[in-house]
């Protein structure tokens, strides 16, 4: 592994990682609940509830934050080791890697204590700082089996959902706030229209990365719930549902195609 020797910002870096995942914990456990707060799905009077909107994943589908938090505490507790102090990469997305479990405990928060639109400025930074962080990490292979688990796919994961929840948490906002109700016609036009845009999003997401699979697995994760969702429950959406269905197909596919030509790239190359 590429390593130099450790400086102080190094171990600065490391007492910040651990510290911005114990918040994104202590954060999760206000946001469920556990500390005797309300839980998340009925905050905001609802508006983040599973048949909130034709866009809202069925409540299974959340059950993949305990695979995004266990890999991130994964790495707050790998990347204290001595032997990742003075690693390049650990200096390149480390300190990113720190952001987003903060900005996470800062969504779940922002939901408690806060308002709806401010959720919004809240998961879109976290977008957008996981984008940034996911960019770092495909610019500079992985190193080990270790490496490309708790860094690639715990980022990865983490994209990949928050990119669909970043639309749920957004049309949640405009249905409660912002757009006059519709009838359930015009709410299935524009939930089939959103997926289209969601389509495009994850193949940008596959293309950014050469084809990162996690990504796209949390993707098609969530996108495989919305249409279970509006298949079976409340608002019922059958168009909607197998826009879903399409669109998940549509992600993984085009994550597969661009990871095998990047690799047979790579072969080439070595």
């Amino acid at each position: 592994m590429r390593s130099e020797a450790p400086t102080g910002a190094d171990l600065a870096r490391q007492i910040v990682v651990i510290s911005a995942v114990v918040f994104m914990i202590i954060a999760a456990m206000v946001g469920t609940g556990f500390f005797g707060g309300t839980n998340v799905r009925d905050l905001q009077g609802g508006a983040l509830d599973a048949d909130a909107t034709v866009l809202a994943p069925a409540t299974p589908a959340f059950s993949i934050w305990s695979v995004v938090y266990l890999l991130t505490i994964g790495y707050a507790v790998w990347q204290a080791l001595p032997s990742q102090r003075g690693r390049a990469r650990q200096r390149r997305a480390g300190w990113w890697i720190a952001a987003t479990a903060v900005l996470n405990g800062g969504w779940l928060l922002a939901a408690q204590f806060l308002t709806l639109p401010l959720t919004v400025v809240a998961i879109v930074l976290l977008l957008v700082v996981l984008g940034v962080t996911l960019r770092r990490l495909v610019a500079q292979r992985p190193e080990s089996p270790v490496d490309l688990l708790l860094m690639d796919g715990a980022v990865g994961i983490h994209l990949g959902w928050v990119s669909l929840a970043a639309v749920a948490n957004i049309t949640a906002w405009l249905a409660a706030d912002v757009v006059a109700p519709m009838d359930a016609d015009a709410q299935q036009l524009w939930g089939v229209l959103v997926l289209v845009v969601v389509a495009l999003v994850g193949a940008a997401i596959a293309f950014g990365t050469d084809g990162r699979i996690a990504p796209a697995l949390a993707m098609a994760w969530g996108l495989v719930w919305i249409g279970i969702a509006r298949s079976t429950g409340e608002p019922h959406a059958p168009a909607v549902a197998t826009t879903a269905f399409i669109v998940a197909a549509v992600v993984l596919a085009a994550a597969i195609g661009l990871r095998a030509r990047a690799l047979t790239r790579a072969r080439s190359a070595g």
